[in-house]
């Protein structure tokens, strides 16, 4: 069994995290830290575990009892943790903040599967990919390998609110959030990074602009996103080498048929789809953004780290209606 810790455990990541790892066959949660909650039934945060587990909150880390943890801080704290304190060299770390995801002076692997799977497999430290980046990534990689993406691609994905965080804020309560769109941080999204980092590594340079609105939906979980591409290819190539990308990928599956995004709610499931307009390629894609776009991705980068099935404790259902 691989032996888990899990730091920022009462936040949504957190919560979700531990749902997960509650039902996978070769993993047991030996603590979940939270300073705030020490001594706190974990169920008394995560209502949705009443009745699954007596595990409690503690404000200890005993990272020698351990085989991994997982970092569920807000963004920028994983690299403060660390400069304040001391984890075994023999202890892997699944950081799902963005402080690692830009490759550095640090030796955390990207935590993309569909493109660093090997890597993965030997890596002692993982960067979790964004929730954004992960479905615009997915949506646009195949192109990139295709050596597509030549001109400014013009991106538009709406979120759920569970991406903005368990912490309530003027733009998450529930009557300003509920009847209502909103765009924020465009064409500035903090995943912008990451996302030109991999379509870089995989079309072996990226000068093209990636036009980025993000949305916020008027749900409570998932991401859907459109891409458009300007190219002559013919869709019928297009199709083929987006099915042959994604052949081998555990939980990325192309669609023929336009998607949905209730089809990737409540799995690790990321769902492609390509149609062509003229010139112009538009690509949807969706995930669950607590799923693949981070606690199920994390969990397969577990997986993969420790030479587990890599759909282990991730076979979820989508809600079918």
């Amino acid at each position: 069994m691989v032996r888990v810790g899990i730091l920022g455990a009462a936040g949504y990541t957190g919560g979700e995290l531990i749902r997960v790892l509650l039902n996978h066959p070769d993993a047991c949660i030996v603590f979940a830290n939270s300073e705030s909650n020490a001594g706190n039934l974990v169920s008394d945060v995560h209502e949705g575990l009443i009745g699954e587990t007596d595990l409690r909150f503690t404000d200890q880390m005993p990272f020698d009892d351990v085989d991994v943890v997982f970092f569920c801080f807000g963004h920028g704290k994983s690299q403060a943790f660390l400069q304040e304190h001391a984890i075994p060299q023999s202890v892997r770390i699944i950081d799902l903040a963005q402080d690692f995801r830009i490759k550095g002076d640090h030796d955390y692997v990207y935590g993309l599967p569909e493109i660093n799977k090997e890597q993965i497999r030997q890596a002692k430290h993982v960067a979790n990919p964004g929730c954004f980046a992960t479905a615009i990534q997915l949506a646009l990689l195949p192109a990139a390998y295709l050596n597509l993406l030549k001109d400014d691609v013009a991106v538009n994905a709406i979120t759920g609110s569970t991406g903005a965080g368990q912490k309530p804020g003027a733009t998450t309560h529930f009557s300003w959030r509920n009847n209502n769109l909103s765009i924020y941080k465009p064409f500035q999204h903090q995943h912008i990074g990451e996302i030109r980092q991999s379509l870089t590594q995989v079309q072996g340079y990226l000068d093209a602009a990636i036009d980025f609105i993000p949305y916020r939906g008027d749900f409570a979980r998932g991401i859907f996103c459109t891409a458009v591409v300007k190219t002559k290819a013919p869709v019928e190539d297009i199709v083929e080498a987006y099915k042959d990308f994604y052949a081998q990928a555990a939980f990325t599956h192309y669609s023929d048929k336009a998607i949905d995004l209730k089809q990737v709610v409540n799995t690790n499931k990321a769902l492609v789809h390509c149609e062509k307009y003229g010139d112009k390629l538009l690509v949807t894609s969706a995930i669950d953004n607590l799923l693949k776009g981070a606690v199920g991705q994390a969990v397969q980068n577990m997986n993969l780290m420790y030479g587990l099935d890599e759909t282990a404790g991730l076979r979820l259902k989508a809600s079918a209606f």
